[in-house]
């Protein structure tokens, strides 16, 4: 697929999927926390992790802060990032509950800031993600971040994106520069990539 379709494709697919999202109800979404929460805290108990690389999830998105929650109340390590205006990640061990609105109006913690190769300690890395299809390529939602550092990564530990159940989909647009995922966790599974 030439990369101006496959562009095309995810402009389309993401704002369909955005409104999917927007149109949750808050019994629907609650439900999700529920279920979302107990997986990533089953996956990372599986994997015994100590440090793990989340997000601070917008309210649109399946909701990441009773894991992030749960993780500094167990004495997990939790990186959480901070975009920069070169493209990279930045990571702080921010307490998951102070934030400010970071480059793109997206929460971000605060915190010291340890520089992009601090992800190369996690033994867990939680991706957002806008699809995810059934051989593990992950659309995201644009800007590229987690591309890049995931990209750039000489030994990555798992990586699991974190969707609602209906963006599990059978292929998402691919453009050189994306970054494939070990697995996925909705509100009803975690799901494994061979």
């Amino acid at each position: 697929m030439d990369t101006d379709t496959a562009a095309h494709r995810k402009r389309a697919l993401r704002a369909e999927l955005r409104e999917r999202r927007q149109n949750l109800t808050s019994t629907e979404r609650q439900a999700a926390t529920v279920g979302i929460t107990r997986n990533l805290i089953d996956l990372a108990t599986d994997l015994s992790a100590r440090s793990v690389a989340c997000y601070l999830s917008t309210t649109i998105e399946p909701d990441t802060r009773p894991f992030v929650g749960w993780a500094v109340g167990h004495d997990i390590r939790v990186l959480l990032p901070v975009s920069r205006e070169d493209g990279l990640l930045d990571w702080t061990t921010g307490d998951g509950e102070t934030e400010v609105e970071g480059l793109f109006g997206m929460p971000e913690a605060v915190g010291e800031l340890l520089g992009p190769i601090a992800i190369n300690d996690v033994d867990l890395i939680l991706v957002p993600a806008a699809a995810v299809d059934a051989g593990g390529m992950r659309m995201g939602w644009g800007r590229g971040y987690f591309d890049k550092t995931l990209g750039s990564m000489e030994k990555c530990p798992p990586v699991y994106a974190v969707v609602f159940d209906g963006e599990l989909v059978s292929e998402v647009p691919r453009e050189r520069h994306d970054q494939p995922v070990d697995g996925a966790v909705t509100p009803t599974r975690i799901v494994e990539f061979s």
